[in-house]
């Protein structure tokens, strides 16, 4: 009989939570043996080695997931099928390589049988499973479970939280492994330089940055009004206010600035902007990535950001308000 709608909502909250449930389960699980393979995962690395996921059904699917992550992070990986190792594909298996096997039973026929001829050819082994007493973990050289304390499936057949809380450790495993081994954006970047990700994390400052006519600049000593016409004409938020004798930046005038001054009365266009500007203002390097300028705007509050060189000399200006449109995380 079908579900009415408050029991359809019902049930579907009730599934996310029941796998919610498996993943506190299994992050309160983690203990010695998450540490032991990542230690086993190091060593793989460093000895120029490769990291060996294999699984069947769900978990084939899971595991080629991981191989794809940590591939991205400079972790070079690949997926071996059960079956298809059994007949030729044990050929990319080479001594040293670590192999990590999932299992959610951990009884699963083709990957026990294939455990003892990956050791014949000098492979390390991890059983990923939620039973930890099965003969998949006795076999293996590693263990780390993952806790299920019960499906999301109301016929507790299909898996559910068991995968979801298989996706999360060998996530984990990941992100530490990334920490562990010092990762920065930069080696990030060289394993995606294609798509969004690529783009946004080897974009730099002096690529986006408003020169020219679009970033207004004054010697100190220029008048509000000059300063109001030069940012109006430019349509910027800000100015540049520059040191005359080597053209270092002195500080920084914006529209907010202009309204304090208006408030204060009298003749206050005629009067030096610098009595009005922002000394020691917030600036970013033109070799910067856009993606620390990004921390920038969002620590800072600020609406524009001045861009200097090496030296301090004023390049160019970013415009916070451009960063969505040029679809920059």
């Amino acid at each position: 009989m079908p579900l009415d709608a408050e029991s359809a909502i019902g049930r579907g909250k009730e599934c996310i939570l029941t796998e919610a449930e498996a993943l506190t389960a299994t992050a309160d699980g983690i203990d010695q043996s998450f540490a032991d393979v990542i230690t086993a995962i190091n060593a793989t690395l460093d000895a120029d080695r490769k990291l060996i996921f294999s699984g069947l059904g769900k978990s084939a699917h899971i595991t080629q997931k991981w191989v794809g992550t940590f591939n991205s992070i400079g972790a070079p990986a690949c997926f071996l099928d059960p079956v298809n190792a059994l007949h030729g594909d044990l050929g990319l298996c080479c001594g040293g390589d670590l192999c990590l096997l999932l299992s959610n039973s951990g009884e699963s026929e083709e990957l026990v049988r294939l455990v003892p001829l990956l050791k014949r050819f000098g492979l390390g082994t991890v059983a990923i499973t939620s039973h930890p007493d099965s003969t998949l973990a006795t076999a293996c050289d590693y263990q780390l479970p993952y806790q299920v304390p019960r499906e999301a499936c109301p016929l507790s057949l299909a898996p559910t939280a068991s995968t979801v809380a298989a996706m999360a450790l060998g996530d984990a495993l990941a992100m530490v492994l990334l920490e562990d081994r010092g990762l920065t954006r930069e080696d990030f970047a060289r394993f995606h330089p294609a798509g969004n990700i690529g783009r946004n994390l080897i974009l730099r400052v002096s690529d986006i940055m408003l020169t020219g006519d679009q970033f207004p600049q004054l010697p100190l000593g220029s008048s509000v009004q000059d300063a109001i016409l030069k940012m109006t004409k430019a349509k910027a938020g800000c100015i540049a206010l520059l040191h005359r004798d080597d053209g270092k930046l002195a500080g920084v005038f914006t529209d907010g600035d202009f309204r304090r001054s208006a408030v204060q009365g009298g003749d206050f266009l005629h009067r030096k902007v610098s009595d009005y500007m922002s000394r020691n203002p917030v600036t970013v390097p033109d070799d910067a990535l856009v993606v620390d300028a990004m921390r920038v705007f969002e620590r800072r509050e600020i609406d524009d950001l001045i861009v200097v060189d090496s030296e301090n000399h004023p390049v160019g200006l970013i415009d916070g308000q451009d960063l969505p449109r040029m679809r920059v995380i």
